[in-house]
């Protein structure tokens, strides 16, 4: 009698399956590449749902999860994935397009000579003591502020600071040259970071030593002026309504009862709202709410970024254009969806006093705060002109890829070699 083939291909492969259910064998994550053979898809956001999720769908999903691997854990025994009971999770998939992807990277420059394993590409602001443990300094904080500041507008500065909680590093940059005399007067300085460079704006401090990578850890980073009144200001209270109306660009409405305001978008309203995200009419010309600044709009004053949209807004800003003019009119590159992710806060809300601190560093000798000023819109001209320009060449670019696509697809069919005829 000869057997069936089939049948007997079919009982192979359920013996097989059975001795391997019953001896489990630890799997380490070089023994488990990324070849997608049991595609499955469970849980809110695809490859990042438990194994036990009830939204599992695919049966060969379901026998493969087990053996992802979790990359969660701290101990180096952990590192491999063990075949689990039914109930257990995997709460990082291994083999996902974005783990496949840092595989695949290559390391940063100056990296490659390093075993990859030792490389550190991230950084913080995060101070640590000289001695004891390092794995038992205090943890890197979730926020961070940074404040452009003159020790004049000291008082403001500290009332400004005593609204960040404990969540939050401090960075001071000093324009005037004065960092020790903050240490004698106010005991949160011993613990802030300050950087001093005489007669510099914002945007210079930020291009240099905020760098994507060195404030990574942070998932808010406020990127404010020191002349901000912030008597009805909650910073915790305003990162939960961030996080809760999705802004990856904000900042607090402005009080014009107490300060100044320059377009109507970013005044508070007091009609009981949290946030809004655009406006209409008055002196902003705003009849188009689709259009800057009626909507995806954050001044430059006093913006708050995700860390995602700080790693983009970094990249805009220019090396040599230090007061960052034209910046604000151009955030909306750095979201997604800039009517809805980016939004001013009316809940908390500051006064912008308006105090030209900053032009005040101007050399006396060549004119002073109006030199300041007349390079400040000079920048702004500059800056449109090379965004516009750039614009355009992004623009021819994406032509020139369409058209070589287009060609290559054609190149086939008019080099294929004619063919014979058919018979009838």
């Amino acid at each position: 009698m000869r057997l069936n083939p089939i049948l007997t291909a079919l009982s192979g492969a359920a013996v097989g399956f059975f001795i391997g259910v019953s001896f489990p064998v630890q799997l380490g994550p070089s023994q488990l590449p990324c070849y997608y053979v049991f595609p499955w898809r469970g849980g809110e956001g695809g490859g990042e749902a438990t194994a036990g999720s009830s939204t599992t769908t695919n049966i060969l999903g379901r026998l493969w999860v087990p053996f992802v691997v979790s990359n969660n854990s701290n101990s180096t025994g952990a590192a491999a994935a063990v075949l689990q009971q039914p109930n257990a999770t995997a709460t990082t998939a291994t083999c996902s397009p974005a783990a496949a992807n840092n595989r695949n990277k290559p390391p940063p420059t100056g990296a490659e000579r390093l075993p990859p394993k030792i490389v550190v590409s991230e950084s913080d602001l995060h101070m640590r003591r000289l001695w004891g443990d390092p794995r038992q300094d205090t943890p890197v904080r979730k926020y961070l502020l940074t404040m452009t500041v003159g020790f004049t507008e000291k008082a403001n500065v500290n009332a400004t600071v005593h609204k960040f909680s404990e969540d939050f590093d401090v960075m001071l940059f000093h324009y005037d040259g004065r960092t020790t005399e903050w240490d004698d007067e106010f005991p949160w300085s011993k613990d802030a970071i300050h950087v001093s460079a005489r007669k510099q704006a914002k945007r210079w401090y930020a291009k240099r030593f905020l760098h994507p990578s060195v404030v990574a850890p942070y998932e808010y980073v406020f990127l404010w002026d020191e002349d901000l009144a912030t008597d009805f200001f909650d910073a915790d209270e305003y990162v939960r309504l961030v996080r809760k109306h999705g802004l990856r660009i904000s900042q607090p409405g402005l009080d014009v009862t107490r300060g100044k305001k320059t377009y109507d978008v970013t005044t508070r309203r007091n009609d009981g709202s949290e946030v809004h995200r655009s406006t209409v009419g008055g002196p902003g010309n705003c009849s188009d709410v689709h259009t800057r600044p009626c909507s995806g709009f954050v001044e430059v004053m006093a913006p708050v970024f995700s860390r995602e949209a700080w790693a983009c807004a970094w990249h805009m800003i220019q090396n040599d254009l230090i007061h960052g003019w034209g910046l604000d009119l151009n955030f909306w590159r750095c979201v997604d969806d800039p009517e809805e992710q980016m939004g001013v806060v009316d809940a908390q809300y500051v006064a912008h006093r308006a105090v030209p601190t900053l032009g005040r560093q101007g050399n006396p000798e060549t004119g002073g705060g109006g030199k300041v000023r007349a390079r400040a819109w000079r920048e702004f001209a500059d800056f449109n002109a090379r965004i516009r320009n750039a614009d355009r060449a992004a623009a021819a670019q994406q032509q020139e890829a369409a058209a070589a696509a287009a060609a290559g697809s054609a190149a086939p069919l008019a080099t294929r070699p004619p063919q014979p005829p058919r018979s009838k």
